[in-house]
This record gives structure tokens, sequence and C-alpha cells, in this order.
């Protein structure tokens, strides 16, 4: 029987392609990718003489293109990539296997590199629980309302993001989250250039305020009773009440989602006028 095969690419050492995907790559006919080019010249770099057919499969075309690559994995094995690390994890492929389960077409994955669990690995923030929250919205009212909405998430999180939007997002965390929240910006991960800042919110906020580059996975602590303080909520609550909030509701708000006393939320508030 034909398996369409979700393959997991190096996000960045080439030496990190294991032993089972050069063979993979090396038999086979076709490959579904987020790129084409980018998998011609992961061949080329990997040495793979196979020229396999080539099928552009990303995000504005998967829906269309997906009968037409299950209906190839009924005759052959069918490799699917996206650019770096595991398909289907905030890359290409999701809607592609759930139409290839329906219609009964066997699914498999080649493991390997991924950004999720590598930045995870060295962030030293707890791995016991997590949870990936993919890229933060590109508008910070958007960006804060997302935040806001994680403030007492408990378990780690793990965030894509742009380097040129990284200084904005760290600081709109840290008003949603708290300042001393304790994160890590991974960036260029597997890569010569590799480095792993780690820190409260508020001062990697300032220090990619200088402008960072390369590809970045943002680590962000759970929430704890230890992390929200009420100086914290008190500034969650002052940010609403200058966006229109009723200082009521404001701190009522504020309350719910950090757990801490709705009357010292309003006395802090109050005292601070």
């Amino acid at each position: 029987m034909s398996v369409i095969i979700l393959a997991a690419t190096p996000i960045g050492n080439l030496g990190d392609a294991s032993v089972r995907l050069r063979e993979v790559l090396s038999a086979a006919t076709v490959i579904a990718s987020e790129d084409t080019r980018t998998t011609s010249k992961l061949l080329a770099a990997l040495g793979i003489e196979n020229r396999p057919q080539l099928i552009a499969l990303h995000d504005h075309n998967e829906s269309a293109k997906a009968a037409e690559v299950i209906a190839l994995a009924r005759e052959a094995d069918v490799v699917v990539m996206s650019d770096a690390g595991m398909p289907t994890v905030s890359d290409p492929g999701y809607h592609l296997v759930t139409a290839a389960i329906a219609a009964g077409v066997q699914v498999s994955a080649l493991p390997g590199p991924s950004a999720v669990i590598t930045a995870l690995a060295v962030a030293g923030l707890p791995t016991d629980r997590f949870t990936f929250e993919g890229f933060l919205p590109r508008k910070s009212g958007e960006r804060r309302s997302v935040l806001r909405e994680l403030n007492r998430e408990s378990r780690t999180m793990v965030f894509f993001e742009s380097p040129n939007r990284l200084a904005e997002s760290l600081a709109d965390a840290a008003l949603e989250l708290g300042g001393d929240r304790p994160a890590a910006v991974c960036r260029e991960l597997t890569k010569f250039y590799e480095e792993v800042k780690r820190g409260g919110l508020s001062e990697l906020a300032g220090w990619a305020a200088g402008g960072v580059k390369g590809e970045i996975v943002l680590v962000v602590g759970g929430a704890s009773a230890a992390t929200v303080t009420l100086d914290d909520g008190l500034a969650q609550v002052q940010v609403l009440v200058a966006d229109g909030v009723r200082l009521k509701e404001a701190t009522t708000q504020v309350a719910e989602q950090t757990g801490l006393s709705k009357r010292d939320l309003y006395q802090a508030a109050l005292s601070a006028k």
C-alpha cells in the first residue's frame, strides 16, 4: 500500500538530515513541497542525484492540490516536505493529511528536526507541559488581545516570530504577561550564529529593540502564583483604563485573568492616580 510520508527536514544544519531521510529522498518518485526551489537546493546539498517529480504544495494551493497528491499516493509513495522542520506544524500539510485520512490513504511521518522542540529543549524553562501558539498577530491590538487571553496559561508557551516584529511583540508580552515573566529568544537554531537570549520579557524587549536578525522562536514561561505581581496587574488595569475601559470593569477583568484580588487591584489603581 502506498503512503503519504511527512518528512522532517533540517531547520538549519544539513548534518541533521537523518539516514532515513536521505534514503527516502533517494528513492522518491514524487515530492510535494512548500517551495520546490528549496527542495531542489536541499537535494543538491545532500548530494542526492535522484530527480523526482516536484509538486508545489503551499498555503495558497493546498486545498486545491490535495486531491491530485492523494491520487498520486494511490499509485506510489508521496513525500511531503515543508521548507524546514516537520510539515503541518505551522506549515502546509494539515489539509492534505485530513483529506488523505478521509480518502483512506495511509499517512506516516519521518521524524526529525523541529524548531518548536529544539527551542523548548534549550530555553531553560519547564518542559513537562507546553503549548505551541504559532505566530502572534501582526497588529499590536490583536497581538495584545491574544497575549491577554494567555495571561493565566500555566504551561510553557512557544511562539514563532518575525525578527522585524520581535521587539514589539516582546514589549506587548511584557505589558500583558508581566515584565518579569521568564522567557527565551532562540535565534538561528542549529546554525552557525545560533543564539539563545534568556531573561524577563521587559529585559528581552530592550535587548531586541537594537535589532535582531534570523529565524526566531520565542519561549515564554507559564503563569504561576509568583509570576503575576500586583504591580503587573496594576499596569494591565492602567492600560485598559487608558483604552477607555471603566476602572471597576478593568480591575474585574484583570483579576479574572491573573487571579489577583479585585479589591487590591482597585485600591492600587486609586492610589496610583
